[in-house]
């Protein structure tokens, strides 16, 4: 019997009935802009714009390149990637037969008085054959569908490296600000530190003199210890923020990619709030989502093609011989085939559970996605409001420092030509002092709005 007439007759039946409902993205629970909210406009931005463009500093490029290379969360992500793609090849092997050759041999001794003439005899049976080893016909789409299953977790599991991908060089991001905003705060802490002792110095000179007062004297070291206290909590703080950086680096960052301060730190791009909210819908975890929900329509296939019977084809062709000199002469060829029907009849209700276990996790995934979609949707938009709250705020205060900076000079002024006492001056340095740290806490705010903003758009910018 030739087995090449069968061929086309099985990849016809293989290309059956599909029992899996049809897949159609649900609707998005969100509007089509974002809200008004006092989000201030800005330039239009090119949809796919890359990290490279949008981190402009260099040394923080540098930074995140290092993590993106050495981190190992990174890295974990990429191998779950790498494993996805492994059992979706697995399961794909599953729709073409295993081919494969089968050799056995056999020989036996029949005793003398089991033979008919009472003469013991040898028996030797050697078969060789090349053949289907096995091949379930998926008439009705099961492995079909479990494929497609694992095609969607394969491509679920690589938006997720994805959106790893975005965390990672969003928290680098703001670490390297933290870094660099406890280090303007280290560098202001310290220049207060030499003007207070410069100060001191002063009024210890005219105390001896007999010009300032005790009291004076006092004022002005109380703000000498002050500033010290200030040096030593901001100087491990950027200890702390180098570890973290680190961390996050998966490696020790090189000390010249690290700032000084704000001042050395270049702005990032501008985020345009006219951006369509569909853009969410290109976010990695989104899509992440979505990939799952694709999957678990496929598991309902899989599971109704559960109430169908499989067939499962086993055949080859090859030799058989009563002695292995003779195996590949004339006359020994031989073939088999074997069909084999496994259909249910009775499962005590297992077949309709898993149907209905497999059309509730679809819609629970439906639930997971909307709500990724709500999720995602916030972020943005109390971004966008944040934004606009944190310019003005950061424009205030800078106009808030040059108030105090100008007070700061007449009081000192006033003080030296003997008009006031040393505490107004003192008043001031505090104000001043006071108002320069909120600039720096503010200047981070904004900046780390805007890269939570870069995140939570997916990086479509």
């Amino acid at each position: 019997m030739e087995l090449r007439p069968l061929i086309p007759l099985c990849l016809l039946f293989c290309a059956g009935c599909n029992l899996a409902p049809t897949y159609s993205r649900p609707g998005s629970p969100v509007p089509e802009t974002w809200p008004a909210g006092g989000a201030q406009a800005g330039p239009p931005s090119t949809p796919d714009m890359k990290w490279v463009d949008y981190f402009t500093n260099p040394d923080m490029r540098s930074v995140i390149q290092l993590a993106l290379d050495h981190n190992r969360d990174l890295k974990i992500a990429a191998l779950d990637v790498e494993k996805a793609q492994a059992l979706y090849r697995i399961q794909r092997s599953g729709l073409f037969p295993d081919i494969g050759v089968m050799a056995s041999g056999q020989k036996s001794r029949t005793p003398e008085k089991m033979a008919t003439n009472g003469v013991a005899t040898i028996k030797e049976q050697d078969t060789v054959e090349v053949g289907v080893l096995s091949w379930e016909l998926d008439f009705f789409g099961r492995l079909r569908n479990l494929k497609d299953a694992a095609l969607n977790q394969y491509m679920a599991t690589e938006q997720a490296q994805a959106a790893v991908r975005i965390s990672l060089m969003a928290a680098v991001a703001q670490s390297y600000l933290l870094y660099a905003a406890d280090a303007e705060n280290l560098r202001l802490a310290q220049a207060t530190l030499e003007t207070q002792q410069a100060y001191f110095d002063l009024i210890t000179k005219i105390r001896e003199a007999g010009i300032a007062s005790d009291l004076d004297l006092r004022q002005a070291q109380s703000q000498v210890d002050a500033a010290r206290i200030d040096v030593a909590k901001f100087r491990g703080l950027v200890a702390v923020d180098r570890d973290a950086l680190d961390l996050l680096a998966g490696t020790q960052v090189p000390d010249e990619l690290l700032p000084n301060g704000f001042d050395a730190i270049e702005g990032l791009k501008d985020v345009s709030p006219g951006l369509p909210s569909d853009v969410l819908l290109q976010r990695p975890d989104i899509l992440m989502s979505e990939y799952q929900l694709k999957a678990t329509y496929a598991d309902i296939g899989a599971a109704r093609a559960a109430f169908f019977p499989r067939v499962t084809l086993t055949a080859g062709i090859g030799t058989m011989s009563p002695d292995f000199e003779d195996l590949f002469s004339s006359g020994t060829r031989t073939w088999s085939f074997a069909p084999q029907i496994l259909a249910p009849i009775f499962t005590g209700g297992s077949l309709r559970a898993n149907v209905k276990a497999a059309e509730a996790d679809r819609d629970i995934a439906i639930a997971k996605y909307e709500k990724a979609i709500q999720a995602s949707f916030r972020e943005v938009s109390d971004g966008l409001i944040q934004r606009k709250s944190l310019f003005d705020q950061l424009e205030a205060q800078r106009s808030l420092v040059n108030d105090l900076s100008e007070t700061q000079r007449l009081s000192v002024a006033r003080y030296e030509a003997g008009l006031d006492s040393y505490l107004g001056v003192l008043v001031a340095q505090r104000s001043l002092y006071a108002a320069q740290q909120g600039l720096t806490a503010m200047r981070f705010a904004f900046q780390a709005n805007q890269i939570m903003l870069y995140k939570a758009l997916g990086g479509q910018m």
